[in-house]
Formats: C-alpha cells, sequence, structure tokens
C-alpha cells in the first residue's frame, strides 16, 4: 500500500429496522469524526474513508457484513454494533480473522475479547450508580421490563442483584416484550404495576418500542414523581419518537447527555448540527461513536499501520477529550474510563443532570469491587 493511499474503515450501524433511532446517531458520530479527521489532514496526509453497510437491526445480517468487511473490502478495523447480540453475532468474525471491533454502547458487562474496545459503560459506571439513587430516593421495591434478548436479561439480573443490597428491598415482577412491541402489548404488564405499586420501574426495553412503553405508563395514569421509569438505555434519542412531555419526570444514568455545559460538547453539537441538520439527535452511543473514532487515529498515526499487532499498543492507555470529559482506553480489560451521570428527563426531552461524577470511573466490567455505598454509587449532587 503506497503511503498515501486512503485509509478504509468499517462502519457496522443499523441505518433501518427497529434500532435505527440509535444506529443513525452512532454513524453520524463516526461520520463526524472522520470528517474532523480529515479536515485537520487525515492520518499523516492519508484520507480516511468509511466503508459503510446496513445491517438493518440484524445480528445474523451484521456477522454477514462484518466477514463482508474483512474478506472482501479488507478493512483491519470495524465500528460498530448497538445490541449485545450484534456484537456477540460479530465477536467470532472479529476473533477468527483477528481483526478489531470498536464497539460503543453500554452493554452488560462480564465479557472480554482482546479483539475489542468497549467505549460504552460498562455495568459499574451506569446500573450501580442508579440503583444507588433511585433505591435512595424513592426505594427498593422495583419491577423489571426489557426487550427480549440477553442484554435486558443480565442488565434486569444486575440491577436486581443491587437493589437486593438494600433493607425492605423487593423485585415485584419481571417481563420482557418483542423488540417491535406496541403500546398495546404493554397494557398487561402496567395493570400488573397498577396492583403491585413498585417504587421504581427498570425499563431494558430499547429501540422503537421504548416509545410504546412509556406512552403506555402516561396511558395508565402513573406519576413519574411518585413511581418514575428508571432506564440505562432510554436517550435523548428515544424520547424525540415519544411525543411531547411523555417521558418528562424519568430517569436515565448515563456517561452523556446533550445538556453537558462544556466547550468540547457544545463545539460538537454545533458540528454535528451545521453537517446533519437540526433533526440528528446525539445521545450516549452517538458520543462514543465519535471519539472512538478518534481514539483510533490518534493510535494509527502513532503505530503507522491498524493491524491489530500494530496499533492496539497505541490503542490501550490512550486518552481523549470527549464531550463527556476526557476519557481513557483501560489497558487492563479493553474498556473505557467514563464520567457516570443520572439525568431527568425537562419538559423540551432533554435531560437535566441531577447527579454525575467529578472524576472518571474506571471499568469495572465483571463487578469485581463495586457495591451501593461507595464513592462510585453516590456519585456528586448538582439537583435534587
Amino acid at each position: 500500500m503506497a503511503d498515501k493511499d486512503p485509509i478504509r474503515v468499517g462502519i457496522l450501524y443499523s441505518e433501518t429496522g427497529v434500532t435505527s433511532t440509535i444506529g443513525l446517531s452512532q454513524l453520524q458520530g463516526a461520520l463526524l469524526g472522520i470528517e474532523e479527521i480529515n479536515a485537520a489532514g487525515g492520518i499523516d496526509g492519508r484520507e480516511l474513508v468509511a466503508v459503510r453497510h446496513d445491517p438493518q437491526s440484524n445480528p445474523a445480517r451484521y456477522a454477514q457484513l462484518a466477514e463482508k468487511l474483512i474478506v472482501q473490502d479488507r478493512v483491519n478495523v470495524i465500528f460498530g454494533c448497538y445490541m449485545s447480540s450484534s456484537r456477540k453475532a460479530v465477536i467470532p468474525v472479529i476473533e477468527k480473522w483477528n481483526k478489531l471491533l470498536f464497539y460503543p454502547t453500554l452493554y452488560e458487562g462480564f465479557e472480554y475479547s482482546g479483539n475489542v474496545i468497549y467505549t460504552g459503560a460498562a455495568p459499574n459506571q451506569n446500573s450501580v450508580q442508579l440503583a444507588e439513587f433511585m433505591t435512595t430516593n424513592f426505594g427498593a421495591r422495583v419491577y423489571l421490563i426489557g426487550s427480549d434478548y440477553i442484554y435486558p436479561y443480565e442488565s434486569n439480573r444486575i440491577m436486581g442483584e443491587l437493589v437486593m443490597q438494600r433493607p425492605g428491598s423487593e423485585k415485584l415482577g419481571e417481563h420482557y416484550a418483542a423488540l417491535d412491541a406496541t403500546e398495546k402489548d404493554y397494557r398487561a404488564i402496567m395493570a400488573d404495576i397498577r396492583d403491585k405499586q413498585p417504587d421504581f420501574i427498570f425499563s431494558t426495553v430499547v429501540g422503537d418500542s421504548t416509545a410504546s412503553l412509556y406512552r403506555a405508563y402516561a396511558e395508565a395514569g402513573f406519576d413519574p414523581k411518585r413511581m418514575p421509569i428508571a432506564s440505562l438505555t432510554t436517550s435523548e434519542a428515544e424520547i424525540s419518537q415519544m411525543g411531547r412531555g411523555v417521558a418528562t419526570g424519568h430517569f436515565t444514568a448515563a456517561p452523556y447527555f446533550q445538556s453537558i455545559d462544556s466547550p468540547a460538547n457544545q463545539r460538537c453539537l454545533a458540528q454535528l448540527r451545521a453537517r446533519f441538520g437540526d433533526g440528528c439527535v446525539p445521545n450516549l452511543c452517538w458520543e462514543a461513536a465519535y471519539f472512538q473514532m478518534h481514539i483510533y487515529a490518534n493510535a494509527f498515526a502513532q503505530a503507522g499501520s491498524d493491524g491489530i499487532a500494530e496499533i492496539l499498543p497505541h490503542i490501550l492507555g490512550a486518552e481523549f477529550d470527549a464531550p463527556q470529559g476526557r476519557v481513557k482506553i483501560d489497558p487492563t480489560n479493553h474498556h473505557t474510563c467514563l464520567y457516570p451521570r443520572i439525568g431527568r428527563v425537562d419538559a423540551q426531552g432533554q435531560f437535566t443532570i441531577v447527579r454525575q461524577a467529578t472524576r472518571a470511573v474506571y471499568p469495572d466490567p465483571y463487578l469485581v469491587t463495586h457495591s451501593l455505598g461507595d464513592w462510585t454509587a453516590r456519585l456528586d449532587t448538582l439537583e435534587v
């Protein structure tokens, strides 16, 4: 390869299907990162080029397209995946060919691959903080609702175990719905919630059905001041699908919200909207998709190659001033040091940040050391 040939990277984000709202935002984050890198002269003068395919929110198609990117398109690094089922479909392909996947999505933890860089939150960077906040402010009687696949099963297990650390805790229900569930599908669950009267509802519903869940809650007439929905996955993107005011008063834990008041975040949001228009909806997965592209480019510039043996030592330990704060790839487990926050949805569909970490929390994907009550769980109070 000539020294000035373009550098090709694989992009696998769903532009269609039930998770396309998030997928499109991840794609925009990746493309914005690429455009910034190229505008600054590329990687040592070489243009960074996205080789992009649409997996259509289908895990089997993710695996097929990962193979195509590696074998036919001849890329060494793939940026992609949203649902854990898609990541788990792609990892065997990545490992077989000894390539590298950057995965920009929060997930259930309890995984490590030497061929993956995990830039979304691990459970000790969102679940622990959310459990601490909700049980302290609302109570420890929880009702669990999720989409029917691996991430909600595991995330609900973790949340249940964390909540059960509290005196008087109780798991009052646990239900899973199809990824294309409608408001009608959630009505029976809302009736059960009315009977059980939990202190809060923990949602691991993802994709288009998130809006259906929150609409069903509103239709049931429940009060978020007394019994809110708490989530790790409901972001500005899903809220934009719900209709004005539907999500107001509910809570999400994430390392990134649009409302972060920092120069880096404001600059990124301005550039994103200048490039993609006001219709784009930045969220936690958008932000990770954006900053991981810069981490890759900086590592390539140091390594001179994106072969895994050459580039990986320069990725591990790498830092970047992301919109959420200065992030770092932990060399011991390939996950990322992030800034947990808890936000409450306001009437405009944005998050008022009520708690946040003042320093980065190191990832602990196996939840070896974290429990309710330690400093990473409590966070700093911004608003009550």
